[in-house]
């Protein structure tokens, strides 16, 4: 910082010599010799007015000059410290960036665009951090949903091999059931890789009928809606028809209406609804139920993030099926959202229109 500091003041030197030189050859040169013939006009000798010339304007011509590369010595450094300050600042934050320290924040001072440089930085000291936090807490849970089945895996194996447990088909059916926990557990995960990795507007998106597609969705859950003793209300306009990705379509609303059974009790609502609106269709997915708290509702996208952390996963299921959700409506140029209130919640996400 002290370089730049340097770098100002030299500049502003330079500057200060070039107009000394100028003022010099004109002053010192055509100015001389005007103020000579005009003395000697008047009666004068060359040499006393080459002597007046020198005892008036040059030594005031020098003066100026030694007050004006002061004063540039002394602003250029009054600058350089103002803009080098919080640069240095910023410097010693991003070490502490680079060393872990995601709270570091530094000071807006200085001029406007070292304002707007400090604006950036703390926000993204503020992005680094979150994804970090993400990042650990994926960390933490997908080790958790890979233990707990392998875990269980290991005490039936060891339990078979030291013959406390008998190979019997109800040994078999939860043997296969932790399996089938694990390969659920990894085609989520594919999905999410699928979404993060795979371009914007699949070359799989085509116009196809979207109000047949929720339907169908709505239809392969009727069964499972029943025994739980939901009741469903669907309502959908006589001809929806969108681009889409067909099977993208198909998971998207799988895990939104598995959400929707997972979380209502036993006598409550699940609605399906849809809409043509201007330039996208609006599809929403609510039921009845505790609702979401205030302060889970922006996390509910989250991969892994569970709102009841209390719930085991057989009830509560990963915390991956609405992360799958928002990962592949955004791959197919869409958007979604979650409410929650007054006893109900609602989950929506936009298709391109036709």
């Amino acid at each position: 910082m002290r370089g730049m500091a340097a770098q100002i003041a030299l500049a502003v030197l330079v500057v200060a010599a070039t107009v000394a030189v100028v003022l010099a050859v004109g002053t010192l040169g055509f100015a001389s010799r005007s103020f000579a013939q005009l003395m000697v006009d008047h009666g004068e000798t060359l040499a006393s007015a080459q002597a007046m010339f020198a005892d008036g304007v040059v030594r005031f011509f020098v003066g100026a000059l030694v007050v004006a590369a002061i004063g540039s010595v002394v602003l250029a450094a009054a600058l350089g410290r103002r803009v080098a300050a919080p640069l240095r600042e910023m410097s010693g934050a991003a070490r502490l960036v680079a060393e872990g320290d995601y709270a570091v924040r530094v000071e807006r001072r200085g001029p406007e665009e070292i304002r707007s440089l400090a604006d950036s930085f703390n926000q993204m000291a503020a992005q680094i951090g979150e994804q970090e936090r993400m990042r650990r807490e994926f960390v933490s849970n997908a080790a958790h949903e890979l233990r707990t089945p392998l875990t269980n895996l290991q005490g039936y194996l060891e339990a078979l091999r030291d013959g406390v447990l008998t190979a019997d088909h109800a040994t078999f059916v939860s043997l296969h059931e932790e399996v089938d926990r694990l390969v659920r557990l990894s085609r989520a995960l594919d999905a999410l890789a699928e979404g993060d990795t795979a371009p914007r507007g699949s070359e799989a998106m085509r116009e196809i009928d979207i109000r047949e597609a929720i339907a169908s969705a709505v239809e392969l859950h009727s069964a499972a809606l029943e025994r739980s003793g939901l009741r469903l209300d669907l309502e959908l306009p006589p001809t929806l028809r969108g681009r889409a990705d067909p099977d993208r379509l198909d998971q998207v609303l799988a895990n939104l209406l598995q959400n929707a059974l997972r979380y209502t009790p036993n006598g409550g609502r699940v609605s399906v609804e849809a809409e043509q609106r201007a330039s996208d269709i609006l599809v929403t997915v609510s039921n009845t139920g505790g609702g979401i708290p205030p302060e889970d509702l922006p996390h509910v996208f989250e991969r892994f993030y569970r709102v009841d952390k209390s719930r085991d996963r057989s009830s509560g299921g990963a915390g991956i099926g609405l992360a799958i959700v928002k990962s592949l409506v955004e791959l197919g140029g869409g958007r979604v959202g979650a409410e929650s209130g007054g006893g109900r919640t609602r989950f929506w996400f936009s298709l391109p229109g036709d």
